[in-house]
């Protein structure tokens, strides 16, 4: 195989990135989780061409005004959202993370983080998803973007009665994240994440991971 000449095809070919928009990121406001500044993340994602990136804080919107400013001296699209880690049963619990559309969106998501922290002791938040109340908590994020993200802990049965009731909130805003860890076991999270967006007939969308 002639190595010069496949050098030679490659570099004719379009360095150009595709657009790529992180749905996923984590600041340093998500204590012990992330590690860079908000205006950090807005600044490497530009570097890197990101059509857009997206501030998920566990349960917090305090870096989005840091963001917002970076965003604008970049000029990168920056979405508003947040990250909460839902309470299934006693032992299971998944990733929720919502975007917001538009401001009435916004103001639904801070509402939604107040009511979360003050379900639970200072510095904490409590969410759920079973039981009639949290079900009407949860409708109340009308306006945004949800994104489903399951461990391998949650079987497919759980992960199926949770996306219907899922779509009967949320119907098309309501996407199942897939996230690559890029290690061993690849190939088998991808044959999952595929095999859980069949059975639940959720789109999946590429997310970075928050672990």
């Amino acid at each position: 195989m002639d190595t010069p000449l496949l050098n030679t095809v490659f570099m004719q070919l379009p360095h150009t990135p595709p657009d790529y928009a992180e749905l996923h990121a984590l600041s340093s406001f998500s204590f012990q989780r992330g590690a860079s500044q908000p205006e950090e993340l807005v600044q490497r994602a530009a570097a890197l061409g990101y059509h857009a990136l997206a501030i998920t804080d566990e349960c917090s919107v305090a870096g989005v005004v840091r963001a917002q400013v970076a965003a604008r001296s970049s000029g990168l699209k920056l979405l508003l959202g947040a990250e909460f880690s839902v309470v299934l049963d006693a032992d299971r619990s998944f990733t929720v993370v919502v975007l917001a559309h538009n401001l009435q969106g916004w103001g639904n998501l801070c509402q939604f983080i107040t009511v979360a922290r003050r379900a639970a002791p200072k510095g904490q938040y409590q969410v759920a998803w079973r039981g009639a109340q949290n079900q009407a908590l949860w409708a109340s994020l009308m306006h945004c973007e949800v994104l489903l993200a399951f461990s391998d802990a949650i079987n497919i049965e759980a992960v199926y009665t949770v996306a219907t009731g899922a779509r009967g909130l949320f119907g098309s805003n309501l996407w199942l994240a897939a996230a690559s860890h890029l290690g061993m076991d690849a190939p088998l999270q991808r044959a999952r994440q595929l095999q859980l967006a069949r059975c639940t007939g959720l789109p999946l969308v590429a997310t970075g991971s928050s672990e």
